[in-house]
């Protein structure tokens, strides 16, 4: 089993062979919604995410993939992320940046080749530099807000899988 290190990485992923049959490891995991865990599973995908009396902006999420071995054990997959809405919000507003600073360049190129002004344009692309220097920390910051949670989530599934180990 591969431990998750302290510094908390963009998306911490994590491996786990198990003994136990895949459908075994997934009934378990489905069954397993304790407060404040929201279990649900899509085929062989569980996702586990805080209720909402729990949830907050920077709340993470569980995302398991079980998926079976040759020698009728199983490999568990998990990939800690943000919530999907937050994670496409943030990554729209980078991707308007990056626009925006694309196109700026352009003018700004444009315009110094004409010999006209472009000191506008070097503000502007200064500023979108700022803009995502904020988008960047306040990242940042919602990391580290999550941290405890992310830990909260991790526990929660070994102490299922060693809790469905006991029980055989």
């Amino acid at each position: 089993m591969k431990k998750i290190p302290n510094d908390i990485v963009l998306r911490p992923r994590f491996r786990i062979e198990l003994t136990d049959t895949k459908e075994s490891v997934l009934e378990s995991l489905e069954k397993s919604a304790i407060e404040p865990f929201l279990v649900k599973r899509i085929d062989e995908h569980i996702f586990i995410k805080f209720n909402a009396k729990k949830n907050h902006f920077w709340s993470p999420q569980l995302h398991l993939e079980i998926e079976e071995t040759n020698n009728n054990g199983t490999k568990l997959f998990g990939v800690f992320g943000p919530n999907p809405t937050l994670w496409t919000f943030f990554m729209f507003l980078h991707f308007a940046v990056a626009t925006l600073f694309i196109i700026l360049t352009i003018w700004a190129y444009s315009s110094s080749t004409l010999d006209k002004p472009y000191s506008l344009q070097l503000g502007l692309m200064m500023f979108l530099v700022l803009i995502w220097l904020v988008l960047y920390f306040f990242g940042r910051t919602g990391k580290h807000k999550g941290k405890p949670q992310m830990r909260q989530l991790y526990r929660f599934i070994m102490e299922t899988l060693l809790a469905e180990k006991s029980n055989l």
